[in-house]
């Protein structure tokens, strides 16, 4: 494409930093800088029409990981490396509720529950075996107990009776979430251009080449927040993740309030609406899901209607509204890769499916880079 002097001149000259990536980690990055260097020029890349990746794909979920997920994470991480994990989660879902605010993300602590099928009893019983051992464990962190037993009181059918409970799990509206801070970016006078693929960078000593599909330009600084889709620039231990959701049409008289976990976190459901919002099943295909392109998998959509039809939803009709997918980033690794490539290059990538809760401070820690 050749640009004209006026697009080259207003858009494309004089850019101190540049950021591949608006979703909720590449606009706190932007954010940050502008407020340690209010006079810089920034320019933010998005590959999509829309903050592309998992940013406004989400389910919405506050939360910092169910009873079984932290059980199956103290197998590969040590406990204070699961002690961390969980503040950074619990700090950054509290930064996020300061800077946005409660009713502009329209934040709501009801709680969060893990359900467990007939199927998963033994999973079901090793999580209330280690029920007091983990509380301990967190009792630092939230001054109390933060995971009990519960009844069913849902009408959820083909599961143990019993549920594990967390009071400290919220939920937000993410479109909400986003169009905020777009705002935000947007007051700053930040510039975002949509529809950018970055293809490379080449590094020079004072600047960094950034080539797009349409065109190239120098920028002092680039900073990579693409998360799931970051593997096409940066040679690092992050794989994409598809996500796959589906969300009803809405359902009078739907008494089920909160979030819910099922089958180790694969699965999870909540209500927004007065629909019932279910995504997950990436553990059915992992090796079709570990991709970075949009799309829906019809073996895991099946078992969504499944699961609303036999286990969620077993008294209601109900009708499908929407069916789309996310792309994470994932690793062997549930934290997060923040760190300096160069001199010039930067990249905050990796969220494991965290984005809501550490997006932010990500963001903010991807800034202070420099």
């Amino acid at each position: 494409m050749n640009l004209s002097y006026w697009e080259i001149k207003s858009w494309l000259s004089n850019i101190d930093y540049t950021i591949v990536g608006s979703g909720i980690v590449g606009l706190n990055c932007a954010l940050r800088l502008k407020e340690k260097f209010p006079k810089s020029k920034i320019l933010i890349l998005e590959k999509g029409s829309l903050p592309q990746g998992a940013s406004t794909k989400n389910a919405g979920f506050a939360c910092f990981g169910s009873m079984s997920e932290i059980i199956d994470d103290l197998k590969s991480h040590s406990e204070s490396e699961i002690i961390s994990l969980i503040k950074k989660r619990k700090e950054g879902l509290k930064y996020l509720r300061n800077f946005i605010g409660d009713n502009s993300l329209n934040y709501k602590q009801n709680g969060g529950f893990e359900i467990f099928t007939k199927k998963d009893v033994d999973l079901f019983e090793n999580c209330q075996l280690k029920l007091n051992e983990v509380n301990k464990l967190l009792k630092p962190l939230f001054s109390s107990t933060v995971f009990e037993i519960k009844d069913n009181t849902f009408g959820f059918k083909k599961i143990v009776d019993k549920l594990i409970f967390n009071p400290f799990e919220g939920q937000i509206d993410t479109g909400l979430m986003m169009e905020a801070l777009l705002e935000k970016v947007k007051r700053k006078n930040i510039k975002i251009l949509n529809n950018i693929n970055v293809t490379s960078f080449l590094e020079n000593n004072s600047s960094v080449e950034i080539v797009t599909e349409n065109f190239s330009y120098k920028s002092s600084k680039l900073f990579i927040a693409a998360n799931g889709f970051s593997n096409k620039l940066l040679n690092e231990k992050i794989a994409p993740a598809r996500a796959q959701v589906l969300i009803t049409k809405p359902i009078e008289n739907l008494q089920i309030e909160g979030t819910f976990h099922l089958d180790r976190g694969y699965y999870y459901f909540r209500n927004i609406d007065n629909r019932i919002l279910l995504g997950g099943g990436r553990n059915l295909d992992f090796k079709k899901e570990e991709t970075d392109k949009f799309g829906l998998n019809n073996t895991i959509q099946s078992e969504l209607e499944l699961i609303l039809k036999n286990i969620i939803l077993p008294k209601n009709e109900f009708e499908i509204d929407y069916r789309w997918s996310g792309i994470m980033g994932v690793g062997t690794k549930k934290t997060a890769i923040v760190k300096s490539i160069s001199d010039n290059v930067f990249c905050g990538i990796r969220l494991g499916g965290m984005g809501v809760a550490i997006g932010s401070i990500i963001g903010n820690e991807l800034a202070d880079k420099i």
